[in-house]
């Protein structure tokens, strides 16, 4: 990109001028002269300047001006007739030419007379010339005092022969005009010399002098500068101070615009800034320059949309809220001393995303026409459609200021880019937005119209709208009636820039209403366009930007208006994105290498920019330095960047300047040179290195390179050193300590971002010699996109090569590649091929003698460059890729590997890394090739790269040696599986299982085999699943094939079968089978529960168990304390430990282990204090131990030993007491007149006494009724021919001191010939066939007593030792008057005892209750903790019970003594 000033004297006629194309990023002149002398002749200026058009591209494209070279000698006086001829073209040509500064001149109303005086002096000199004389300073340096950020100029002339040569420094060390670009200026004209500091600050005070040297000697010049800073803050106050600058317009500031806005790309609805950055002297805050923008060369005003500022150096255009309405040519002219300063840029809006997929881009420039009191006609610009359907129609919109509500005001969308909204309220103010409509949907609203109101001008006026039956319509005029318009015809396009195309096309047929041209482009070879603008553009050329280096492209036009997009035009012919051809650029860096007195050496640098073409020549001229007549060296081009300049004036300075050529023409000249004394070298140190570049520049690090001093010296350069500077400093660092050999250097450490300086010195065996000239300042950041180079190994051929791709480059770049930073020229053993962005260097046959440094820099680019170092090992490692590659196999992932199939099948399978479709193999066995065909399958997979092979029937005649051979394109591989021996039999074991699982499968089998599991209530199920069932099907348990029929019968049609086994103890285990079959076959299951089945079995019900294990409890009983532990399920099988206070208990006479189905207890036998401690119970599941303590010491132990001492008093008690032992029946029915004995056995320690009661009344021995005890042993009352008088409740009391025994008989009488009452279940049976009535017994409370776990000593049965037969007595019994109980038992309820029978008592069926809890026993019973066997429990009182009046006889009771036992509760829970 490019600026331009425009001179004030020039400025008419720019303004009238008028740009043909807006789309240009920069404003700048071609020149079209020819030039038939020599270029050294001095030209007018008018000759110099020639036709200016406008154009849009980045650097201007020169018409090349070639020079031709002659012999002729020009006056010396033409210089001085052009100089004398005007002064102000003079000054402007001068400065053109030297170094190219600004065209206007800045020097101030005092240098004119200066100027006037010194080229008077001039005129004189002409005489004088041939006699030496030393510098003599005619006007001296005055000093100054300048206010703060003002500027100041220090000038002195100076005179002497030969021109001396002029410093300026600052405190005695010299200004650098680079160390603060726009500080400084020092110019140099007519022998007037002068220094400008702008914005000078405190710092600036020093003193400063002019040192002016020939080769006759120094003279010098000294002032002193003083800036003084104005007191206050406030620049009001400082500029009050100097009342000359109040008079300061901003057009008298001088600007130079330093860093300007590029091409710009937005985005709808995103935001731009466009930054002009600019150099203002002086710089005034409160005086800022005149700045102003244009779009499209339309000024354009601060509101909203557009935010502008200056100040800081910076002038800026921020648009917030872009749309495509501000798409356009940015213009910025800034207003300054010199002319109009400006740069223009394009800014590119594009759509943003639509809110369907595929609906089009929005519309814009909605503007309002023929506003109206009842109506406003809106119009609009249509979008771009590359890629989206058609456009239907549109939508309008509209908004009342101060309201956010949008109404839309047509119902159909209008097909016509222009629409009469009626219905408006008469001074209301609205705004109009757009919407497009295609099939896919609409599009985002447009940008909303500036503020309308409406009102009513005359009726005349309405020239496009009429009202039609109450309705407005739009007027469609006959120049309108042609609709959309032609298509533009042929487009052209032709190149620009690197990243832009220049695209022109012929107009339409008919261009009125046209509202411009839309342009796409397309990539050459893709379907898809894209849209190159995305406004309506008016001109008929367009420069396309954002394009891609070394793409090609066709373009296309469609012409806009309001009726919608013509057809689109032909397309352009393709065309490849890269620079317009231009003349070089400037060489630069001009320095001397060598001087024998009269001749000089000199060198210099290429041209930054080529031009777009291969530069092909160089132009040396050369002056003395005290004149102003150039003259030309060579007048055939030099070709190399060095010239020997000969027939030169030993001790005369000289300058140089250097032109480049190419094929375009020869460029402008390069600034002159410093002058260069002609002296004869004679130091034996070495001159200076020359042609110092950068490559492979990056964040902290960059390589060096030079060539070698043209002058050596007295003796051979051994070395270099490197020295390195900040960018602005004059302290250099010298990088190596030692002399380095080779001519580049690796300068690592630096800082990212900061910009450095460096010199080489060259070194002989005398000493170093001079330094060479300063590199220009180069910034340690790599280039964008920058890449390394990457080595590797061709895949198809299997070369290693080196390759770099470019990531910019141009038409004229080349890629060089050099070792060790020494170009590579023709080599038999390197091969180097470029193919667009990509370079190759291929190595044939490479070996050691390859290994080193490879580097390769891209000319022509911004510094593109890259190096590799090819170390030994990765020489290695490529070479035996590349051998691979060369000798290719086909790499396995897998060998050749068999695996059984369901079926027996066996396959044979390898696996190659890749293959391709057009893959071959074979199979061989035992050396003979098998073909795929019946029993044998073969196939491949690409996608996998397995090959196989399927062997249905694998039998003993398939053992030996199996291969597979791969063959894809070039590459072979090979693998071999042996199959013999113990290996074979494996597999072929595994065949024969696998058939006959299929075989099984077949029918009805077990899909799981059998398992266990363990449930919560610690219930074993063998459990097993089942598939391919019928109805049909049969399903059985065995157990030792023995058949187990549960409970529930299986039911196979669920699919899952089993066998609950509770209560799991060592009784189960065993062979368990399972069987199913039907008419398909059977399966069977079998399941050891033995060894370590049944102990993983155990282990798991010792989890469920120890997880549900209680609290230990303690339960006293007569023989000790018992510790209990309550769990869902207990067994002795389980891995259970009682400890006392850490040590083991093992079950013995003291200690008792054992354990119901409910808990696990652990008894102290006649405890005593050493029983006292800690005990722990642990059961073991095989992984975790379940632990539960208890400590049985303290209150605990002394609860718990008095309530075992008190129960074993009550058994003691219990056991020695009096006792029925058995013989009494329940119930006794006699008839009358016969005999009743009742005998009973009784039993008590000591001898018990005995009475007997009738009806509760004591019964004495008489005649009637006879009372014996024999023996202490057996009792018995007699009743001699009983009467139904001798009917009644008789009992019997056995008592001793530890207590005794009541036991009621209930008896009856009845007479001859009635009828016998019937025996119900548990009355004794008759004795006799005689008719009896018998009483029932009455009901006793049921018990409420736990029963025990077990009885220690089991129940007997209760039955009568006397036979029935003692009912023979033909006579009854008489009746006996009632007894008195003689034990202090508490006086019966009932009057009269029920009579027993002589007919023993049944046993019942239903078991007793058990509790560890002593009871009282009934007669029969010899444990001393009884169960209980009648259905019905003893009474706990011995007073007997009335028997009610119901036929049913009731049986025996057994009523304890009237002294019973404390009886203690139970804790044992019920079992779940």
């Amino acid at each position: 990109m490019s600026s331009k000033v425009i001179p004030w004297y020039k400025r008419q006629k720019y303004g009238s001028q008028v740009k043909s194309d807006l789309a240009y990023q920069h404003s700048t002149k071609r020149v079209i002269s020819q030039q038939t002398q020599r270029k050294s002749t001095c030209k007018s200026a008018t000759q110099v300047q020639a036709q200016a058009t406008e154009a849009m591209a980045e650097p201007a494209y020169t018409i090349p001006v070639f020079r031709q070279r002659t012999t002729e000698v020009t006056e010396e006086t033409e210089e001085y007739q052009r100089v004398s001829t005007k002064v102000e073209k003079g000054l402007a040509a001068i400065q053109e030419e030297l170094q190219r500064m600004k065209i206007a001149t800045k020097a101030q109303v005092d240098s004119l007379a200066m100027e006037k005086e010194v080229k008077e002096m001039m005129y004189k000199k002409v005489d004088l010339d041939e006699i030496p004389r030393l510098p003599d300073f005619m006007v001296a340096l005055r000093p100054h005092t300048v206010w703060e950020k003002t500027p100041v100029k220090l000038f002195c002339t100076v005179l002497g022969n030969p021109r001396p040569i002029v410093k300026w420094y600052k405190g005695g060390v010299p200004v650098d005009p680079l160390s603060a670009p726009g500080k400084y200026k020092i110019e140099n004209k007519y022998g007037v010399h002068s220094l400008i500091i702008s914005r000078c600050v405190v710092s600036d005070t020093a003193e400063y002098s002019a040192v002016a040297s020939n080769a006759y000697g120094t003279a010098t010049s000294t002032a002193a500068v003083t800036v003084r800073r104005a007191a206050g803050a406030g620049w009001s106050s400082q500029i009050g101070l100097v009342p000359h600058l109040t008079d300061i317009h901003p057009t008298k500031l001088e600007v130079t615009l330093v860093d300007c806005f590029p091409v710009t790309f937005g985005v709808e609805g995103e935001s731009a800034s466009l930054l002009c950055s600019m150099v203002v002297v002086p710089d005034l805050p409160n005086l800022p320059p005149v700045v102003q923008w244009y779009r499209d060369d339309k000024p354009l005003k601060p509101s909203h949309l557009a935010e502008m500022s200056v100040g800081g150096g910076v002038a800026r255009l921020v648009l917030p809220h872009l749309a495509k309405d501000d798409e356009g040519l940015y213009t910025v002219r800034i207003y300054s001393k010199d002319g109009t300063a400006e740069h223009c840029a394009y800014l590119f809006v594009s759509d943003a995303t639509a809110p369907v997929a595929g609906a089009p881009g929005a519309p814009m420039s909605v503007k309002a026409y023929d506003i109206n009191s009842d109506y406003v006609l809106v119009a609009w610009k249509p979008p771009n459609t590359v890629n989206e359907a058609a456009i239907t129609g549109y939508f309008v919109d509209r908004c009342e200021v101060g309201s956010d509500t949008w109404v839309q005001c047509n119902d159909a969308p209008v097909k016509v880019c222009k629409y009469p909204v009626h219905g408006l309220k008469v001074g209301h103010c609205y705004h109009f937005r757009v919407r497009a409509v295609n099939s896919a949907g609409i599009s985002r609203p447009s940008r909303k119209s500036e503020k309308v109101t409406a009102l009513d001008p005359a009726e005349n006026e309405r020239l496009q709208v009429i009202k039609r039956e109450g309705k407005y319509d739009i007027v469609i005029r006959n120049d309108d009636l042609e609709g959309v318009p032609s298509a533009p015809g042929q487009v052209v396009a032709t190149r620009n820039t690197k990243s832009s195309v220049f695209v022109q096309w012929d107009a339409p047929k008919h261009t009125q209403g046209l509202m411009g041209y839309y342009i796409d482009g397309r990539i050459v070879g893709t379907k898809e366009w894209f849209p190159c603008n995305h406004k309506p553009f008016k001109h008929n050329r367009f420069v396309v930007h954002g394009l891609t280096p070394g793409e090609s492209y066709v373009f296309r036009v469609q012409a806009v208006n309001v009726f919608g997009l013509s057809d689109e035009s032909q397309e352009s012919s393709p065309i490849e994105v890269e620079s317009a051809l231009a003349t070089p650029s400037t060489p630069y860096g001009i320095c001397m290498l060598s001087c024998d007195g009269s001749s000089m050496t000199v060198a210099w640098k290429s041209p930054k920019r080529c031009g777009g073409s291969k530069i092909n020549a160089y132009y040396v001229d050369k002056r003395d330095a005290d004149t102003l007549i150039w003259k030309e060296v060579n007048l055939s081009a030099i070709l190399d960047r060095v010239c020997t300049v000969d027939n030169l004036t030993e001790g005369t300075f000289y300058e140089f300047k250097v032109q480049a050529a190419n094929v375009a023409g020869v460029g402008v000249p390069s600034a002159p040179s410093l002058p260069m004394k002609c002296e004869a070298w004679n130091m034996e140190q070495p001159g200076p290195a020359y042609d110092l570049t950068f490559s492979e520049v990056r964040s902290h690090s960059l390589v060096l390179v030079w060539k070698a001093p043209v002058y050596t010296g007295a003796s051979a350069v051994s070395g270099y050193f490197v020295d390195m500077a900040k960018k602005g400093s004059s302290e250099f660092v010298t990088l190596n300590q030692d002399a380095i050999t080779q001519r580049y250097l690796q300068v690592t450490d630096l800082e990212e971002g900061e910009s450095y300086v460096f010199r080489v010195r060259a070194v002989n065996a005398h000493g170093i010699g001079k330094p060479s000239m300063v590199t220009e300042a180069v910034c340690a950041r790599p280039p964008p996109g920058t890449k390394e180079i990457v080595a590797g190994v061709d895949e198809e051929t299997g070369d290693i090569f080196l390759s770099l791709e470019a990531s910019d480059i141009s038409t004229t770049s080349e890629f060089v590649w050099s070792k060790n930073y020494k170009a590579i020229g023709e080599c038999p053993r390197i091969a180097i091929t470029t193919k667009g962005r990509n370079s190759k260097l291929s190595f044939i046959n490479p070996d050691k003698d390859d290994l080193g440094r490879y580097s390769v820099v891209v000319t022509d680019t911004d510094g593109v460059s890259a190096s590799h170092t090819l170390t030994e090992d990765a020489l290695n490692t490529m070479l035996e890729l590349s051998h691979a590659i060369r000798n290719p196999i086909v790499p396995l992932k897998h060998g050749l590997n068999y695996e059984v199939l369901e079926k027996g099948h066996v396959r044979f399978w390898a696996q190659a890394v890749k293959i391709s479709p057009s893959v071959s193999y074979r199979f061989v066995v035992n050396d003979k090739e098998v073909t795929s065909g019946e029993g044998h399958k073969m196939s491949h997979d690409v996608a996998t790269g397995v090959i196989q092979m399927i062997v249905d029937n694998f039998t003993r005649a398939s053992e030996g040696t199996y291969t597979v051979q791969i063959h894809d394109g070039k590459a072979k591989a090979q693998s071999s599986l042996v199959l013999v021996g113990d290996v074979f039999l494996a597999a072929l074991k595994e065949a024969e299982f696998q058939r006959r699982e299929y075989v099984r499968k077949q029918g009805a089998h077990f899909s799981e085999y059998l398992s266990f599991t363990v449930t919560e209530d610690c219930t074993v199920m063998l459990a097993c699943k089942l598939a391919n069932m019928k109805k049909e099907t049969t399903f059985h348990w065995y157990k030792e094939d023995e058949e187990i029929v549960p409970e529930t019968p299986p039911n196979v049609m669920s699919g899952a079968c089993a066998l609950p086994i509770p209560l799991f103890s060592r009784k189960d285990q065993g062979v368990y089978k399972a069987v199913i079959g039907d008419e398909r076959g059977k399966d069977t299951s079998t399941f050891d529960i033995s060894g370590q089945v049944f102990d993983d079995i155990i282990n798991a019900i010792a989890k469920i168990a120890g997880e549900s294990a209680s609290d230990l409890v303690i339960q006293c009983t007569p023989e000790g304390i018992r510790l209990q532990c309550y769990m869902n399920y207990y067994t002795e099988e389980m891995k259970t430990v009682w400890k006392h206070k850490e040590s083991k208990i093992a079950s013995s006479e003291k200690m008792r282990i054992g354990g119901t189905a409910e808990m696990a207890w652990m008894q102290i036998c006649d405890p005593s204090d050493k029983e006292k401690g800690l005990y722990t119970i642990e059961i073991y599941d095989g992984v975790k131990t379940h632990s539960r303590t208890f400590d049985l010491s303290g209150q605990a132990y002394t609860d718990a030993y008095e309530e075992y001492l008190r129960l074993k008093a009550a058994a003691f008690a219990e056991k020695n007491r009096g006792r029925v032992m058995g013989g009494l029946p329940d119930v006794v029915t006699i008839m009358e007149q016969k005999s009743l004995s009742l005998t009973c056995t009784v039993w008590g320690e000591p001898t018990p006494e005995v009475t007997w009661f009738k009806n509760e009344q004591e019964v004495a021995s008489n005649e009637h009724t006879k009372i014996t005890f024999d023996g202490g042993k057996f009792a018995s009352l007699v009743i001699n021919q009983v009467t139904p008088e001798d009917s009644g409740k008789y009992s019997i009391n056995v008592r001793n001191k530890y207590g005794g025994e009541f036991v009621e008989i209930t008896v009856s009488v009845y007479r001859h010939g009635e009828q016998i009452p019937e025996a119900k279940l548990g009355q004794p049976k008759m004795a006799t066939p005689s008719v009896t009535t018998g009483l029932p017994k009455s009901p006793a409370p049921s018990s409420k007593t736990p029963t025990p776990s077990k009885s220690q000593t089991p129940a007997l049965s209760m039955k009568s030792p006397t036979p029935a037969s003692t009912a023979k007595s033909p006579t009854p019994a008489p009746k006996s008057p009632t007894p008195a109980p003689k034990s202090p038992t508490p006086a019966p309820k009932s009057p009269t005892p029920a009579p027993k029978s002589p007919t023993p008592a049944l046993k019942s069926p239903t078991p007793a209750p058990q509790s560890p809890t002593p009871t009282p026993k009934s007669p029969g019973f010899k444990s001393p903790t009884p169960l209980a066997k009648s259905p019905t429990p003893s009474p706990k009182s011995p007073t007997p019970t009335p028997a009610p009046k119901s036929p049913t006889p009731s049986p025996a009771r057994s009523i304890k003594s009237p002294t019973p036992p404390r009886f203690m509760k139970s804790p044992t829970p019920p079992r779940k």
